[in-house]
């Protein structure tokens, strides 16, 4: 049940509920009017983080064949779910993640440079995403500690980090003219190993 003080609202879900809370969370951007529309910021973004990734090359790795199947398996979670552009860093794992959604939307993603560290970057990706179109619905690809500064930085609550084996997880954050946007936590693709989400916060 949602929690109406906090915005939040944790599901883990199979891929056949995700697809509905897809579907349910991402309709408002269907409402606006063209008036609104002039004025009005994306009603929806999804992050995740990058899926799993190779160990070479080291100073930008490629996606493993897990991270590959995860990120097929994004673009299938979010079919109908009216994706209009897909944001990543300048990394190889964060645009081999969003790449098949961004295919299959027939769109280039919008690469903001990471650098700086995480606050200054989530500042440039959430203004990034305030630029869209009114309506739109946004894909995020980050990292494990750039998710959560970005959710804070666009009106969400203050998460922390994701843990280093944790790639499962998948953030909707609906975004609102005035007051806090809520969040909706859920999970897509193959099962985190267990455990991974018990972790000292370090960055990936």
């Amino acid at each position: 049940m949602l929690n109406t003080r906090a915005h939040t609202l944790t599901l883990i879900t199979p891929m056949n509920s995700l697809h509905r809370i897809l579907v349910i969370a991402t309709a408002p951007a269907l409402l606006f009017s063209s008036a609104e529309r002039v004025t009005a910021q994306p009603s929806t973004v999804i992050l995740v983080r990058h899926a799993e990734k190779a160990l070479e090359p080291a100073n930008d790795p490629l996606l493993s064949e897990a991270g590959t199947r995860r990120a097929l398996d994004l673009a299938a979670a979010l079919t109908g779910a009216r994706v209009g552009s897909v944001i990543t860093t300048q990394f190889e794992r964060t645009q081999a993640t969003g790449r098949p959604v961004a295919k299959s939307i027939g769109q280039t993603p919008i690469v903001v440079r990471a650098g700086g560290g995480a606050p200054a970057h989530a500042e440039a990706v959430a203004a990034a995403v305030k630029a869209r179109p009114a309506g739109e619905v946004v894909l995020v690809v980050g990292h494990s500690n750039t998710v959560p500064a970005i959710i804070a930085a666009l009106g969400g609550p203050k998460l922390p980090d994701l843990c280093d084996g944790q790639y499962s997880a998948l953030f909707v954050l609906e975004l609102a003219s005035t007051g806090p946007a809520r969040l909706i936590q859920a999970k897509y693709g193959s099962p985190d190993p267990e455990n991974s989400w018990d972790c000292a916060r370090t960055m990936r």
